[in-house]
């Protein structure tokens, strides 16, 4: 079990060296292509061709998930709000990052999830499991916050 945590908790570490890398990519697709819509099109665009390929993948294996369409009455409303989510995620990523600099953006982004985080936790909304708001949890997210502050008044320029 242990090992278990510790390959997830690596996992997760290299997921969060992946996102300043696409904030940066896609900064820079966003100067290309003219803006931010249209960079976060093609990223959802290369990203959307990388996922198909995969569930090609698992299809050919038959090993793993089986992919199904949902219908619109197996899951909740709010589940289907992922997409629209995550193209608002990517675009203020384009726009904050070459503007605030990635350390700071990345900073309020991930202040920003824990805030959000210990709220449906402590009310178990989205159907997760509950989890009280402490004080240590709180700091810790208020933190985050504050140290983004700090680096982003210590930005030259």
């Amino acid at each position: 079990m242990r090992t278990v945590l510790l390959v997830l908790a690596a996992l997760a570490v290299i997921a969060g060296v992946a996102v300043p890398i696409q904030f940066a990519a896609n900064a820079r697709m966003g100067q290309a292509a003219g803006g931010p819509v249209t960079a976060a099109t093609i990223s959802f665009f290369i990203g959307t061709a990388v996922l198909l390929l995969v569930v090609v993948g698992i299809l050919l294996v038959g090993r793993g998930e089986s992919p199904a369409l949902p219908s619109t009455t197996t899951v909740p409303w709010w589940a289907w709000s992922g997409g629209f989510l995550g193209a608002f995620y990517v675009s203020m990523s384009i726009v904050l990052t070459p503007r605030l600099g990635a350390s700071p953006t990345i900073g309020f982004i991930i202040g920003g999830q824990m805030i959000a985080s210990i709220v449906l936790d402590h009310f178990g909304l989205l159907n997760l499991p509950t989890s009280p708001a402490t004080l240590p949890k709180l700091s810790g997210a208020a933190l985050v916050v504050i140290g983004s502050i700090i680096v982003l008044s210590s930005r030259q320029g």
